[in-house]
C-alpha cells in the first residue's frame, strides 16, 4: 500500500530556516509500489555483486509508477507554502509530461526510431534519406543513423560523465558509445501548457501505439532512461491575491531505472524480512530541477540552502541533457527566460 498524507501532515515552522522549495520536491516526489521482478542484468550497466548473482531483484512497473499521479492529474499535487508574512496556504500545481526517453538493456522485438515523435523543425532535422539504404541523418547533418538498427547510441564516444552525486547512477567515469542501451521511445514536448493533456490522459494516449510504455519494468531498462514533468500552479487554498512568487512554475528530472542512485527503497526492514511479493516503496526524487518565474525570498530563503540547491540542481540538468545530445524544448523554454544569453546545446 503507498504511503499517502495530506499537506498538512508536513510540519510546518514559522522559523527562518523553513525552505519551501524543499517542501515542494518532496511534495512532488513520487512514491512506487516496489515488486520482486526478474533480473535482467546484462553487460555494459553498473551493478553490484550480489545484484548481478541474484535471479529475483526489487523494481517497480512503469504501470504503478503512472498510477501514483493518477490523484495529482486530476487534481494537482498540493504543497504546503508559508508566505513570507508567515500565512500558510496550500499550492496546487499539475503535471505534465514534458520529455521522456526509454532505454532498454536489451533489444526488444519491435524497436522503434530515434526519431519517433520529436518534432523536426525543433531538432533542425533535414532528412537526407538515401533510396534503397533505409538510413537518415541525425539533428547535426552527421552520424548516419539506420533505421532498422535498435542499439541506437545516446553518447558521444569517450564522452566523460562530470560529479558522480548530479547523476542518478554511478561514479565518475568514462562511457563509450554503446553504453545508453536500445532507445525503445523517446518524446519531447512542444506544445503551449495550456494545451497539454494532463499527465495519466498524455501516458495512456502514447502507450496505444508504444504499450512497453506501461509494460515494462524498472529492471527492463538502462539507467540512462528518465522522465521530465513540467509542474504549472493551478490554484491555492485559501486563495492569495497579488502574490507573484506563486506562479513559479518547475521543470523536474526523475529517474527510471532500477539501477539509477536517485531513486530510494523506503521499505522497512520488518518488510525486508518478511520477502513479500510487493514487499515496499521506491521514491524517485528528481536529480536535476529547472524554474522559471522564481523570485524573491518565498522560494530562494537566504537562510538555507535553496540558493545551492537551485544551481546544482540546474547544473544536472545541463550537463544530463549535454551528454544525451537531447533539445529539450520545456528546459530550453524555462532558460531562455532565466537568462537571455543562457546557451546549453549538444
Amino acid at each position: 500500500m503507498v504511503t499517502s498524507f495530506t499537506p498538512w501532515d508536513l510540519p510546518l515552522p514559522c522559523a527562518s530556516n523553513h525552505s519551501n522549495l524543499q517542501y515542494f520536491l518532496q511534495c512532488i516526489t513520487p512514491i512506487v509500489p516496489t515488486r520482486l521482478l526478474p533480473n535482467q542484468a546484462s553487460n555494459g550497466f553498473l551493478q553490484t555483486h550480489d545484484e548481478a548473482e541474484k535471479d529475483i531483484v526489487e523494481g517497480f512497473t512503469l504501470r504503478d509508477l503512472w498510477h501514483s499521479y493518477t490523484e495529482w492529474s486530476a487534481y494537482g499535487a498540493s504543497v504546503p507554502i508559508v508566505l513570507n508574512n508567515g500565512d500558510h496556504v496550500v499550492q496546487y500545481y499539475t503535471p505534465s509530461l514534458s520529455a521522456l526517453q526509454i532505454y532498454t538493456r536489451k533489444p526488444l522485438s519491435s524497436p522503434r526510431s530515434v526519431f519517433d515523435q520529436i518534432d523536426e523543425k525543433f531538432w533542425g532535422l533535414a532528412h537526407r534519406a538515401e533510396q534503397g539504404n533505409g538510413s537518415f541523418y541525425n539533428y547535426r547533418g552527421r552520424d548516419k543513423i539506420n533505421k532498422s538498427s535498435s542499439n541506437v547510441s545516446c553518447l558521444s564516444p569517450n564522452t566523460t560523465w562530470y560529479n558522480s552525486t548530479t547523476f542518478p547512477f554511478g561514479s565518475c567515469c568514462t562511457q563509450t558509445a554503446n553504453q545508453c542501451g536500445y532507445l525503445y521511445y523517446q518524446y519531447n514536448e512542444m506544445a503551449s501548457p495550456y494545451d497539454r493533456l494532463p499527465l495519466i490522459v498524455k501516458i495512456k494516449e502514447l502507450a496505444k501505439h508504444y504499450p512497453g510504455l506501461v509494460d515494462l519494468c524498472s529492471t527492463d531498462l538502462s539507467p540512462y532512461s528518465w522522465m521530465a514533468i513540467a509542474w504549472y500552479p493551478v490554484y491555492q487554498i485559501p486563495t492569495v491575491r497579488n502574490a507573484k512568487e506563486l506562479s513559479a512554475c518547475f521543470l523536474t528530472y526523475h529517474p527510471l531505472s532500477s539501477l539509477s542512485q536517485g531513486s530510494k527503497n523506503i521499505m522497512s526492514e520488518k518488510e525486508k524480512l518478511q520477502g513479500k511479493s510487493c514487499s515496499g516503496e521506491i521514491s524517485l526524487p528528481p536529480f536535476a530541477v529547472v524554474t522559471y518565474k522564481m523570485s524573491g525570498t518565498l522560494w530562494i530563503n537566504p537562510e538555507t540552502s535553496d540558493q545551492d540547491i537551485i544551481i546544482c540542481q540546474r547544473t544536472a540538468a545541463c550537463y544530463w541533457l549535454k551528454q544525451l545530445q537531447f533539445q529539450h524544448h520545456d528546459f530550453n523554454f524555462f532558460m531562455s527566460r532565466q537568462f537571455q544569453n543562457y546557451q546549453c546545446s549538444p
